[in-house]
């Protein structure tokens, strides 16, 4: 996503609007890998050097992720504690995705590549997400 894209998203003169829609994307985002590592964790593992059983758990455990994201984001209000705990999860996802990487993983140079930019982008969606709930919170003060 570049940043002309993120700003497009952030216009808005409503703090909420902009963080419901980082969650939104969020979501919409995570649910495509979902689905992707359910339907296709065969040739995905292939082709990033994966086993077909860490994709299908993934996959089941990111699908899941994705629709408590969605029903968060599908809020008028998304409760603070909410969106912090999707900032948290993100930000953890990416650590412990970089570090499977350099402990434990031998993927393929795709398969690294993926690992490192899928882990860059949930960053940076718990980095967005957050920054929407502090500019929320400060427009309500």
């Amino acid at each position: 996503m570049s940043t002309n894209q993120v700003a497009v998203l952030a216009r808005t003169h409503e703090p909420q609007l902009v963080l419901r829609r980082f969650l939104a994307l969020d979501a919409a985002v995570t649910g495509a890998n979902a689905v992707a590592y359910l339907t296709l964790s065969g040739p995905l593992g292939r082709f990033l050097g994966a086993g077909s059983g860490l994709l299908l758990g993934l996959g089941a455990f990111l699908a899941v992720y994705a629709g408590c994201v969605a029903l968060l984001a599908a809020r008028p209000a998304p409760p603070a504690l909410g969106v912090r705990a999707v900032v948290e999860a993100n930000l953890a996802w990416a650590a412990l995705s970089l570090a499977a990487l350099a402990l434990w993983l031998t993927p393929t140079t795709a398969g690294a590549v993926w690992t490192v930019l899928q882990a860059l982008t949930v960053a940076g969606f718990g980095l967005l997400q957050h920054l929407a709930l502090r500019q929320r919170q400060a427009s309500s003060v």
